[in-house]
């Protein structure tokens, strides 16, 4: 036994003791009021910084400490000041203590490491919401990174504190993983598939946050919300969430609407269908009629003469119409349809701009309008194609043209009943 005596000690000798219960209840006491002096720094301590940490901020013309202070960088780093009282004084409280000082000593790092490791987990999101708002790094996946930064932190905390407990160096256990590679790659195969498809996604610049994706195997289509490392979360249209695997970008195929949101243009695609009896050559009336609309006036008048002219250098016989060009009611409306939509306010002329034909089919000939809306918002581009197509098929009598419809029971019983 020691014999070097405090006066507390011997005091506990003189009131009858025995050597044992003197040190005993010494040891006690001592450990008692080292923990007293931590949890005084602790509150007392943490209290006085909290208090400058706040006023500082307040005063700051900088928003990165209020990011800080958001994820509470500083309260967690106030939890280390117990452990720097138990540092400070483990030589003077602890020195008659033996085996008991190693083990608080221990267990002391221990908390240090755990603090650490939280405090460090905390800086990772404060940076992480910096970059956010930092244009260069906005459309990076910067939530995978932390995410991977956060299991090397935590991974190398628990690693370090195993090895105090077994007493070994930290070596030893890495040098052990090394062992246990196959096994590792096994349980974060998720988290390394998508690790390494979020590198490819940024480095790429495949997806964003906020572009508009559709995922047909996974049924999502909608805006990207979050870009983790293991998923990656897709609001839907309807207002549903769609999680999807962040490798499955890299596997699979899906539609990024990225560049149509920001080029000139939402497309518009869309066809009638023109009842095959109902197309033939222009009647003096019918032109006559057409003549007075505006949009394809000129265009009559021109492709009249042009066809006027062609027809007496090269027919013999133009009585005959199948002899000779003429005009045909459905290309005058093939060319009024291109007019319209060429001086309609809403449609990009910059872009590309068209009515074609397309192969004839048992429900007709199919006109098709390819075209741009200049507005690319979901719903006013609805309304744009809506007013188009309106338009298109109350016209399509005009130039005595019917649009094909499959038969119904009413046609049937109008027949029936003739």
């Amino acid at each position: 036994m020691n014999n070097d005596f405090t006066p507390f000690y011997d005091l506990l000798i003189d009131y009858g003791l025995s050597d044992f219960w003197a040190s005993f209840a010494r040891s006690g006491i001592l450990i008692l009021s080292l923990f007293l002096i931590a949890a005084i720094l602790h509150f007392v301590g943490r209290g006085i910084f909290l208090r400058v940490i706040n006023q500082l901020t307040k005063k700051s013309k900088t928003n990165y400490d209020d990011i800080f202070l958001e994820h509470k960088v500083f309260r967690k780093f106030s939890f280390l000041f117990p452990a720097f009282a138990i540092y400070a004084f483990d030589d003077i409280v602890l020195a008659h203590l033996g085996t008991a000082k190693d083990l608080i000593i221990g267990a002391t790092n221990i908390y240090v490491i755990g603090v650490m490791a939280s405090l460090i987990n905390a800086i990772l999101k404060s940076i992480q919401q910096i970059a956010e708002n930092q244009p260069t790094f906005k459309d990076k996946p910067l939530t995978s990174y932390r995410q991977v930064a956060t299991i090397l932190n935590y991974g190398i905390a628990i690693i370090i504190i195993v090895s105090i407990v077994i007493g070994k160096s930290p070596m030893y256990l890495f040098s052990a993983l090394g062992a246990l590679t196959a096994v590792l790659i096994l349980v974060f195969r998720d988290s390394i598939l998508g690790f390494v498809a979020s590198i490819q996604l940024a480095s790429n610049d495949m997806v964003r946050v906020g572009d508009w994706v559709s995922v047909e195997s996974y049924g999502a289509d909608g805006d990207i919300l979050e870009i983790n490392l293991n998923t990656v979360k897709v609001k839907n249209f309807d207002n549903t969430i769609t999680t999807v695997p962040t490798y499955a970008f890299i596997s699979n195929s899906f539609k990024n609407w990225r560049a149509m949101q920001e080029s000139g243009g939402r497309r518009i695609k869309r066809k009638v269908n023109i009842a095959m009896n109902t197309i033939k050559h222009c009647d003096e009336a019918l032109i006559k009629n057409m003549l007075q609309v505006e949009y394809i006036e000129q265009y009559i008048s021109q492709k009249t003469e042009e066809l006027k002219k062609y027809n007496a250098k090269m027919v013999k016989n133009g009585e005959n119409a199948v002899n000779g060009r003429r005009l045909t009611n459905v290309g005058l409306f093939r060319q009024y349809i291109q007019q319209y939509l060429t001086k309609h306010d809403q449609v990009n002329s910059d872009l590309t701009c068209m009515v074609r034909q397309l192969e004839p089919t048992e429900f007709g000939l199919p006109l098709e309008v390819y075209c741009f809306s200049k507005d690319k918002n979901w719903v006013n581009y609805e309304k744009i194609q809506a007013d188009i197509f309106d338009h298109i098929l109350a016209v399509a009598p005009f130039f005595e043209i019917e649009i094909f419809q499959s038969p119904t029971g009413s046609d049937f019983k109008k027949l029936t009943a003739n």
